[in-house]
């Protein structure tokens, strides 16, 4: 099996996996990851449960559609987080419940949605910016992402869901759920006294796991 089909295969395995606990539904969501040569990503209205590999979209670096199923109408915001963050290797966007009901309140903080209540959201996702609300699939968020990107691997899209960029698929599907699991707490503890971690927490962390 080549490397390509290895990362053929795997999309369709985390894609289900996802799928099949949850954390997207229908035809939402989409996948990306950088190939030697370009990128593959999930097609367009597929449903993440039931990929097929050899149908998923296959791109150039300048990221033109090859051949496979026409590519997810979300890919601007995908091509901007590989232009903009060099260590990103695959991308993945969710309409998970928790993560985009908080995209979704006009009282979230715009510069970090996620606040650092855990040391794993911390070490996995990191600040979450929302970013204002776009039309799906509309490049006028570009410019925007091309901002946070180079700071940020984890945006909410306002009113959307949530986008994570990691350095493997793997990785990058454990954050996002992370994110997801971690607003899920925020939506909970809303109007409780939640102890969040101090400043201090969050620098031990970042200098003990290379963070910055």
């Amino acid at each position: 099996m080549t490397d390509e089909a290895k990362v053929r295969d795997a999309i369709v395995q985390w894609s289900r996996s996802l799928f099949e606990r949850g954390f997207t539904v229908g035809s939402s969501g989409n996948i990306s990851v950088r190939v030697d040569g370009g990128y593959l990503c999930t097609p367009t209205n597929s449903c993440l449960g039931f990929l097929v590999p050899d149908r998923l979209s296959r791109l150039d670096e300048d990221g033109r559609h090859i051949d496979g199923d026409k590519p997810t109408k979300e890919l601007p915001l995908h091509l901007a987080f590989y232009r903009n963050r060099s260590a990103a290797n695959a991308v993945v966007h969710l309409h998970s419940t928790y993560a985009t009901a908080i995209s979704c309140l006009s009282t979230a903080d715009r510069s970090d949605a996620i606040a650092p209540i855990t040391p794993y959201v911390v070490m996995r996702v990191g600040a979450v910016p929302i970013l204002p609300y776009f039309r799906p699939g509309s490049s006028d968020m570009v410019p925007e992402l091309e901002r946070i990107a180079p700071r940020h691997k984890a945006v909410l899209l306002a009113n959307h869901g949530p986008v994570v960029a990691g350095s493997s698929l793997e990785s990058t599907v454990f954050a996002a759920e992370e994110l997801e699991e971690t607003a899920k707490l925020l939506i909970l503890t809303q109007g409780m006294a939640v102890n969040r971690l101090s400043r201090e927490n969050i620098c031990e962390l970042e200098a003990s796991f290379n963070l910055a």
